[in-house]
């Protein structure tokens, strides 16, 4: 059923797509392997859209069907056992300005707040000023922002250094991710890590939190 689900996203048939996709959560597939799936179709869309195959409108419609069958997923998610339910720390999370992407967000976001973190997503085409408020106001442990086109990269190094000239630099750890995004960019933006993939990003999460509160 993995191949189904992933051949129907892929070729942008929404509702066989939830339908495989509640199918193998009603049969015991592990959600989070189901999410897996949905991703690997993302990523070929995102492919097939780079190609110049796919445009807009099925980028988006892949996101849509993303956003559903998470919801659908997530009720799985919290009756396993090793989800946890108390919350671990909180994470600020957004798209940074100059790029609109949030596939990517959306999937970290998703698994962050299933394993534990209280999740403040402040959407995309995030301007500086938006995340030095909301750090102010939220005082999270975690600040995320991806960017998935190069012209974004500027605004990734710009939002630390507004984090850095507002005084909150030193009250959070900033992980970066999109698809371009490796350690040279994490050098040039000033942020702590750069997450592979969604749960890299999850990993860091807790390492981080985990480090905070034992001190």
């Amino acid at each position: 059923m993995a191949n189904a689900l992933v051949d129907a996203m892929v070729n942008m048939k929404e509702p066989q797509a939830e339908a495989v996709a509640e199918k193998m959560l009603k049969s015991g597939e592990d959600p989070l392997k189901v999410l897996e799936f949905c991703r690997q179709a993302v990523e070929i869309v995102g492919k097939q859209f780079e190609a110049g195959k796919y445009f807009l409108p099925e980028l988006i419609l892949a996101g849509e069907m993303l956003k559903k069958i998470s919801k659908m997923t997530k009720p799985y998610l919290k009756n396993e056992p090793e989800i946890q339910t108390k919350r671990l720390g909180k994470v600020v999370i957004g798209t940074v300005q100059g790029d609109i992407h949030d596939i990517g967000k959306d999937i970290v976001a998703f698994l962050l707040d299933v394993n534990g973190f209280e999740v403040h997503d402040l959407g995309v085409d995030v301007p500086e000023s938006k995340f030095v408020k909301t750090i102010r106001e939220v005082q999270p442990q975690v600040v995320g922002m991806g960017a998935l086109l190069t012209v974004a990269f500027e605004s990734l190094k710009s939002t630390v250094e507004a984090i850095q000239t507002a005084g909150l630099r030193d009250r959070v750890k900033i992980m970066i991710g999109g698809g371009g995004v490796d350690e040279k960019v994490r050098k040039y933006s000033g942020a702590d890590a750069y997450g592979e993939d969604a749960m890299a990003a999850v990993n860091l999460s807790k390492k981080w939190t985990e480090r905070r509160y034992s001190q």
